[in-house]
């Protein structure tokens, strides 16, 4: 993360907080990064140095203005003024950490061999809430080079429960 990305994100974030509008923020964040990452010749157009200011701006607006508060349009624009566009993403990222930090809330990555079904999400779920001790905003992913089982990342920490692992483990205490 940029130390840009952070002051970025820090101010909107700031002003979310004023606002009272932190998840407001988070989700029309959310919403313009997936429009950015749907359509990624967007950041170059609005990095473009020969597109002028005023345009990139009413693109903005004329693109989000309707669907998203008016404080993230400001920001989107003053992104592109600085030049800074393209650290969108940071930004988001951070704004998101910094939400997920203020109501005591884990972001957890889980990656698994196969997609889980939901009785088996609902099930991790509860376990991750019960070992951090509060809420946890889980994100699946699937890596087929697991071979099996799954690892999970939250706060600054890894439970690896795959297969490779497990393997590694048995490995180590035949060749003792």
């Amino acid at each position: 993360m940029t130390e840009i990305s952070k002051e970025y994100a820090g101010a909107l974030f700031a002003l979310a907080r004023e606002s009272r509008a932190e998840e407001a923020f988070a989700d029309a964040l959310a919403f313009v990064l997936a429009q950015f990452t749907a359509q990624p010749e967007y950041y170059d157009l609005l990095a473009a140095p020969n597109v002028p200011i005023t345009e990139r701006r009413e693109l903005l607006s004329r693109t989000f203005g309707a669907s998203v508060p008016e404080y993230v349009l400001s920001f989107l624009q003053l992104l592109c003024d600085g030049g800074h566009i393209r650290l969108l993403g940071n930004c988001v990222a951070e704004y998101q950490t910094l939400f997920l930090a203020s109501h005591a809330i884990s972001d957890a990555r889980v990656v698994s061999a196969v997609p889980l079904t939901e009785g088996e999400k609902k099930a991790l779920h509860a376990k991750l809430e019960k070992i951090s001790g509060h809420r946890v905003a889980a994100h699946y992913e699937t890596d087929e080079g697991l071979l099996g089982g799954l690892v999970v990342y939250m706060d600054d920490k890894v439970i690896d429960g795959s297969l490779r692992h497990q393997l590694k483990e048995t490995k180590e205490v035949i060749g003792k």
